[in-house]
């Protein structure tokens, strides 16, 4: 599990506690991966990103569980970073469960989400910086063979659905296995609340990942 907050420190991954602990109860093994965020020593580019990579191969280790790749699942900013894994990091994982990720990072910017969020986390624009841009966007990359299931709901503020459109769209043109689930009546923070309408429609897309 990667929480959200547009990768700023104002926000770990105790909001995400009673996702975690649903899951687990479930009978999943959950890991609620921390990452150095911005505003923290060593946050943003790029060692946000160097945290996620050494979780992701380092922590399932140290804790013994078995060798299956794992799924990520990641909420707004842990989507992207989902997202992102999926496709640069060094080792595979099983799928992708995307709750309404940042995965347009130089539209992110464009529209200015939450302040400055996006160039907080690489150090500027897509103009500034088009290398860290190349690098850490999922609309920018070739997708693995992964597959990837993305939720977001239709009346999200925080983060607009068109960001996922835009990224499922083009991946798909690409070649990868992307499914876009889209809910109407459905805003930003349902998707990462147990008690929710929406929550089934996490459980199962997890599920559909061990098919």
């Amino acid at each position: 599990m990667l929480h959200g907050g547009f990768w700023r420190s104002e926000w770990d991954r105790s909001h995400t506690g009673p996702l975690a602990a649903e899951l687990a109860a479930s009978g999943y093994p959950v890991i609620q991966l921390e990452y150095r965020r911005t505003g923290q020593p060593g946050g943003g580019w790029p060692g946000t990103f160097a945290d996620i990579v050494s979780g992701i191969t380092t922590v399932p280790r140290l804790l013994s569980l078995d060798s299956t790749p794992p799924i990520l699942l990641g909420h707004s900013a842990g989507g992207q970073l989902a997202l992102w894994y999926s496709m640069a990091g060094p080792a595979p994982v099983l799928g992708v469960v995307a709750l309404a990720p940042v995965a347009d990072l130089a539209e992110a910017y464009r529209l200015d989400l939450d302040g400055g969020a996006v160039a907080a986390l690489l150090g500027g624009g897509p103009r500034e910086v088009p290398d860290r841009y190349a690098e850490a966007d999922p609309s920018g990359r070739t997708p693995r063979g992964t597959r990837s299931v993305i939720i977001h709901g239709v009346i999200d503020r925080q983060v607009p659905v068109e960001l996922s459109r835009r990224y499922a769209s083009v991946a798909r043109a690409a070649g990868a296995d992307v499914t876009l689930v889209e809910l109407p009546d459905v805003e930003h923070f349902s998707l990462i609340d147990p008690q929710s309408g929406a929550w089934p429609v996490v459980t199962s897309a997890l599920q559909s990942l061990h098919r």
